[in-house]
Formats: C-alpha cells, sequence, structure tokens
C-alpha cells in the first residue's frame, strides 16, 4: 500500500462517465463497468464514483449499475451522489459499497451522518464539501453541483462534519476542478490543520508534483482526481490512466 492514497474520481450521469471544468460542461467519456475494469489492471488501490444526475433531480440511486461496478471492483468503492437517507446507506453497504460520500445532505440534515456513523463506523462515512472562491478571497462552501450559496466557511463546516462522525472529508476547490493547473494549497492547509480526520483533496490535478504538493506542502492526508486519469494530451482524448505504483511511492519518499 502506498503511504498516500491517490484515487479515481469518477462522475456519473445518466448511467455513463462524464467529466467536465468548474462542475460545468460534462461529456460523455465511457461506460462505469469498463473503467472499473481497466482500473483493476491498473491495480488501483481505491475507487469514488458520484453520481451527479440524482444530486439535480433527487431521483433514487441506480442501485443495479452501482452493485454492478462494486461486484466487478478488486479495490474498494466509495459511492456518492443523492444520498439522503440512511437506509438508502445501509442499501449501499449490502450491495458492497465500502464509504459513502454524503454531500448537500448533511447541509440539510448533518444528523444523517450521525446516524450513519453510528450504525456503520466513521471510517465508512465521508463528507464531501465543495468550495468557490469570491473575487474578494474568501472561501464558501457550495452544495448541489455547486449552484447553491451556503454563506457556510468551509473550515468551520469540516469541523461540523468531524464532530457529527464523519470519517474523512473530500475536499474539492470548485474553480480548478477539470483544469489541471493545481489544486488550491491554501484551502487545503486550512482544513487540513483544523480537523484530525483525513482530508482527501480533489480539484486541479494535472501532473504527479500537484500531487505531491499537496500532500508535502498542506497535509493532504488523499489526493482525489478525475481528468488526470481520464484524459491525454492537448487535445484531451479520453484514455483512462494511472502511474505505477513505483512512480506514486517515489512522491511521498521523505
Amino acid at each position: 500500500m502506498l503511504k498516500k492514497r491517490v484515487i479515481p474520481a469518477l462522475l456519473i450521469k445518466n448511467g455513463g462517465l462524464v467529466k467536465g471544468e468548474r462542475f460545468k460542461k460534462h461529456k460523455y467519456v465511457g461506460d462505469p463497468i469498463n473503467a472499473v475494469r481497466i482500473f483493476n489492471e491498473k491495480e488501483v488501490d481505491e475507487l469514488a464514483f458520484v453520481d451527479i444526475s440524482t444530486n439535480v433531480s433527487s431521483r433514487e440511486l441506480d442501485y443495479e449499475l452501482i452493485e454492478d461496478m462494486a461486484s466487478e471492483a478488486f479495490m474498494p468503492i466509495a459511492y456518492g451522489g443523492g444520498i439522503q437517507r440512511i437506509e438508502q446507506v445501509e442499501r449501499l453497504f449490502r450491495i458492497g459499497v465500502e464509504k459513502v460520500i454524503i454531500n448537500s445532505s448533511f447541509f440539510s440534515d448533518p444528523g444523517l451522518v450521525k446516524s450513519c456513523s453510528e450504525i456503520a463506523g466513521s471510517q465508512s462515512i465521508v463528507v464531501a464539501i465543495d468550495v468557490r472562491k469570491s473575487l474578494l478571497g474568501r472561501y464558501e462552501v457550495y452544495i448541489h453541483n455547486g449552484t447553491k450559496k451556503t454563506a457556510v466557511n468551509p473550515v468551520e463546516y469540516a469541523k461540523k462534519a468531524q464532530s457529527y462522525g464523519a470519517g474523512e472529508i473530500l475536499l474539492t476547490a470548485i474553480d480548478r476542478e477539470g483544469l489541471g493547473q493545481g489544486l488550491d494549497l491554501d484551502l487545503i492547509k486550512q482544513v487540513t490543520e483544523a480537523v484530525e480526520i483525513p482530508v482527501i483533496v480533489q480539484g486541479g490535478v494535472g501532473n504527479l508534483n500537484h500531487i505531491e504538493q499537496a500532500v508535502k506542502v498542506s497535509g493532504a492526508s488523499a489526493v482525489a482526481a478525475g481528468s488526470f486519469f481520464t484524459f491525454h494530451g492537448k487535445h484531451k482524448a479520453v484514455l483512462l490512466t494511472y502511474p505505477s505504483y513505483q512512480e506514486l511511492e517515489n512522491l511521498f519518499l521523505d
């Protein structure tokens, strides 16, 4: 196992894999089951899937697809998107999901995270925090796929998630998502210094140096990325890739 996890984080919309920029302009990039098989071959330690169609439409989760992905995967799978009730979480665990990612529902019903951590253990509960930076440099949490302001500071929100039983934070810089120009190291540092639980960061990974900086400079516990593992070359041809174990191990040498 690597000292720090490096996690492909993939978006699902209407049953297909999609990728966009800054939570917009999503385009189809492939089949989720095929992606799982490819990452099996790459010997990835962990995969994360978030269904963005359920967040918008409030429809029920696609349990059949989720179960197919979980049964195909050689590695643990985390799933998020549209989770609003503890019954959904219980069913996700029954069909093979190892971690659930709760986003907008934590804002409206923080007790859901507390209840889920009590029945499944905090190590299985991830609270996702999506953040935008204003022109004045202020950070603010957004929900509902980055479309709704909350007027909440991400540091205080992360502390609250920890207090309600979250075992991990998934922190995303919306303004950098999909651009490959580097993560928001200041945002990451603020959150990692405020909580004791692991912080997974994403939004802006474009090369291995960005991953290294997030860990060594800002204290991230793990780094997730989508475009970095999905596109290849300046024309962004779709090609699912993953660095070698040795490449990643070398990043985290002291």
